[in-house]
């Protein structure tokens, strides 16, 4: 079952020997104990994290959209941490997940965290629970462009919103 996967293992077998080695510091004397963990790695995440599709566009697309948001979201944490004048009105609100159950979804999950304002506080079923920094902006805007954005870089249709 998993030589049927070739190529995936030899991709994943090379960025983790270059993770590896790039962690050891290009350390020779370090292979005998990373050829082996590479290789235990490489079967565990074939069996653990099957192949998803990927598109390199898609995430280079999304590149600079979440960059600006990231930094933002930075700029605007700082500027309420030291203008303690400024409004904070936190909230818990659920959105409805459009993108299908799987690598999609995690990732999106993990990046929303990242965005100006917003945490990840729960999954379930088919709605992402999160709290806000101030209620009164327009995450939801945000959250939508994210959503697609993801949706392009793993080549999945979104489903009609619940």
């Amino acid at each position: 079952m998993i030589w049927k996967q070739w190529r995936v293992i030899a991709r994943r077998s090379a960025i983790y020997l270059l993770l590896w080695w790039l962690l050891a510091d290009g350390d020779n004397s370090s292979w005998w104990v990373g050829v082996p963990a590479v290789m235990l790695v490489v079967v565990l995440s074939v069996v653990v994290l099957p192949p998803v599709r990927f598109s390199w566009a898609g995430m280079i697309r999304f590149l600079p959209f979440f960059l600006v948001h990231s930094l933002r979201g930075g700029v605007d944490v700082a500027w309420r941490a030291f203008h303690p004048a400024t409004p904070v009105n936190p909230s818990l609100f659920e959105y409805s997940l459009r993108l299908p159950p799987g690598a999609a979804r995690v990732f999106l999950v993990n990046m929303v965290s990242l965005l100006p304002g917003t945490l990840s506080t729960g999954l379930s079923a088919d709605t992402l629970q999160l709290h806000v920094l101030d209620a009164g902006n327009d995450y939801l805007a945000e959250l939508v462009a994210v959503e697609a954005g993801v949706a392009r870089i793993f080549g999945v249709p979104l489903q009609a919103a619940a």
